[in-house]
Parts: C-alpha cells; sequence; structure tokens
C-alpha cells in the first residue's frame, strides 16, 4: 500500500515572516480577504499585526473574530455567512486551533455548499473542491493545524467534538512567525507545547508512523524538549524553537494519525470545556504507560530525543520509565495539572464510550476496552 504525504504548498519561517503575507495576497490576485482571528487576539493588538500590513499594502479585508476555544457548528456557519455577506474570496487565519478549525471548516463550505450542515463533514468527508486559497498565521506553538489535514468542532447539542480529515482542507500558504507567538501567556504556552509534545509522540507510535513521519515526529520531539521550557519563560530562543518543533510534529501526525491520547482529550474537552493542550499533557504519561508493550524499542528512541542518557545501556523495562518519566518532569517543570476535579464517576461510562468513538482512537498502537478507557480516565480524578 502506497504511504500518502501531504505538506502545504510554501511555508515560510521565522522573525518578521509575517511581512511575506502582503506580497502571496497580490501574487494571488487576492480581491477581499477574510480574516479569521479570535476576540481576544483582536483586543490584545495580535491581529493588527497582520491587518496593519494589509492596510499599508492596500489590501481589503473583514474580520471575523467570533470564535470560541472550542469552535462550534453556529461558529462556523456563522463564518460562511459573514464570508459570503462580505464578498471575500480569501482566507487569512490569524491565532490558534480554534481560528484555524473555524476558518478551514469555512474553506470547504465555501467551495462545497452540500457541507453547510457542518456536522457531514466529520471523518473523511467526500469533499470534492479544495477550500477557499487561504494563508495560516499561528499565535500558538502547539496545534500545528497551518500544516495538518484536520480540524475539530464541537457539537453543542450532542455533548460531543468531532473530527474533520479532509485533504482538501489544508491551507496553500503557512507563515510561522515566532514574534507572533511572544504574547501567548506562560499558561497558554505550556498547554500548547504539551499538545505539540503529544502529537509527535503519538504520531512516533501510532499504527501507521513510517519511515518518513518518523524523520519529523524525532526531530520535533527533540526540539520541543529542549525548547519548551525556555519558551515557558519567554525567551526567544525557546519560542523559536517551538515554532519549529511544533510545525515539524504536524508535518508528520497530519499524515499518519494519533491515538487514545487525543480520542480522551477530545471527550474532556467536550464534556467540560478542558483546554485541549492541558487534557493531551495530563493523560500523555498515561496513554504511553497504556500502550508501551505496543511500541517495540520506540519509547527508547522517544527517552534519547528527550535528552535521557545512557538508553542503549537500559533495559526494556528501564527505557520505558525513562521515557514516561521524561515527559512528566516536562509536563511538571511547566505547570500542568494532573488532575481534573470535573470527571464525576456517573460521567465515566459516557465519556469512555465517547473516546472510543473519536476519529483519532483507529490510530492506537493497542486496542482498549471501555473498563481500561474508564480506568484511565480514573487516574485523572482527584483522590
Amino acid at each position: 500500500m502506497a504511504n500518502r504525504f501531504i505538506l502545504n504548498t510554501v511555508s515560510y519561517h521565522g522573525k518578521g515572516a509575517i511581512n511575506e503575507i502582503p506580497g502571496i495576497a497580490e501574487r494571488e490576485g487576492f480581491k477581499k480577504v477574510f480574516v479569521c482571528s479570535d476576540p481576544d487576539l483582536v483586543k490584545f493588538g495580535v491581529t493588527k499585526k497582520v491587518t496593519d500590513l494589509l492596510d499599508k499594502a492596500g489590501i481589503a479585508y473583514s474580520l471575523y473574530s467570533e470564535i470560541k476555544p472550542n469552535p462550534t457548528i453556529k461558529n462556523v456557519q456563522d463564518g460562511v455567512k459573514a464570508f459570503k455577506d462580505a464578498g471575500c474570496d480569501s482566507i487569512i487565519t490569524i491565532g490558534g486551533g480554534s481560528s484555524m478549525d473555524t476558518a478551514k471548516a469555512v474553506g470547504i463550505i465555501i467551495t462545497n455548499p452540500e457541507f453547510e450542515d457542518v456536522r457531514s463533514l466529520e471523518g473523511v468527508a467526500p469533499t470534492k473542491n479544495h477550500a477557499v486559497k487561504t494563508i495560516a498565521v499561528p499565535t500558538t506553538a502547539g496545534t500545528a493545524a497551518e500544516v495538518t489535514i484536520n480540524y475539530v468542532i464541537t457539537d453543542v447539542e450532542k455533548v460531543r467534538k468531532f473530527v474533520c480529515v479532509d485533504e482538501h482542507d489544508i491551507p496553500e500558504y503557512a507563515v510561522v512567525d515566532p514574534d507572533m507567538m511572544s504574547s501567548m501567556p506562560k499558561g497558554l504556552t505550556a498547554a500548547t507545547g504539551m499538545d505539540a509534545l503529544t502529537h509527535a509522540i503519538e504520531g512516533y507510535t501510532t499504527k501507521g508512523a513510517w519511515e518518513l513521519s518518523d524523520m519529523f515526529h524525532l526531530e520535533a520531539i527533540k526540539l520541543i524538549s529542549k525548547s519548551l521550557r525556555k519558551a515557558v519563560a519567554n525567551e526567544a530562543e525557546g519560542r523559536e524553537g517551538m515554532a519549529l518543533g511544533q510545525y515539524i510534529a504536524g508535518m508528520g501526525f497530519s499524515n499518519v494519525g494519533l491515538g487514545i491520547d487525543h480520542a480522551m482529550a477530545h471527550t474532556l474537552s467536550a464534556h467540560y470545556d478542558t483546554p485541549h493542550g492541558v487534557a493531551c499533557a495530563m493523560l500523555l504519561p498515561i496513554s504511553m504507560e497504556f500502550n508501551k508493550e505496543y511500541t517495540g524499542e520506540r519509547l527508547r528512541e522517544i527517552a534519547r530525543a528527550m535528552g535521557v542518557e545512557g538508553v542503549d545501556q537500559m533495559s526494556k523495562e528501564e527505557y520505558q520509565e525513562a521515557a514516561i518519566n521524561a515527559v512528566k518532569k516536562l509536563s511538571e517543570d511547566v505547570g500542568i495539572p494532573k488532575t481534573l476535579d470535573k470527571i464525576k464517576e456517573e460521567d465515566l461510562d459516557q465519556i469512555a464510550t465517547d473516546a472510543l468513538n473519536d476519529a483519532c482512537y483507529p490510530g492506537n498502537p493497542r486496542e482498549a476496552t471501555k473498563e481500561q478507557v474508564i480506568e484511565m480516565f480514573r487516574m485523572l480524578m482527584v483522590k
């Protein structure tokens, strides 16, 4: 079977990369841009760093910022209407996963209007046309939505998140500028950074992993492990390392899938509005422990990539423990909580069922029973 690999057509990286945006828009012939960004980024002037460039270049745009941290079906449908009402022909999305996921869904529905109900996009939808041409500008170092073919939407009515996987939704351009991430507070930097580490580790251990994706994931683990603590301290070197590390992780996992950590994290976000990166981070050592006997020698390479010394002299049990402990230590150092007090015993059956039905679960290297998933959720409960 052939292994498919999809990436952006073009990406720009490094300080000042956003200065490339007006030139891209002009070369593409954009007439009016739909700028999709979240309200906090607008409020604190982060979005303005890009719109000022558009103003200076005389490029028309319409700003849409009615986006929730876990974007909903209504967010998307309102965005589609706003795009049409403004007469836009292109998208620039500025933000983290929420802004980019909303923009992806809007862009797909504009060119594939038969999916305007949004729910029909779940899974691998049979869209025929590529989304509206999009420039994606991340402001968090975690989701890598600017380079993936995935997006996640919340169904408020059914209290669940659903994952959409569509080769037609990837932005043509990614503009990864660490200066756009410098205003992130410590907590968000930590959470999104651990999300990126989860992408890299799950992508490296998923059923679909192969040599090309391994190359990206191992390098991402190295960069993130070396950079996250410095990024949380708002050091430039750390920000730059995380900007690149999270993107490289996205290059990999977008093409091979994830696993049970993300399946369970999506469920926590849907039921309790838990920040996605926090949920991923809390579950990462738990899921690694669950999967450890099904990943061969990969935990040894994860430990090596995270800077653990002497792994070649360790027994299998020792390097497995070393990899899991390295993740726990990084998570602790950047302030990730270990428990979630919102989880109730009476919720466990439903959230475990939802996790096993999540689109990320089939990539997990080990099959899980509902009882095993319930036990993993119990590990997060306040004792």
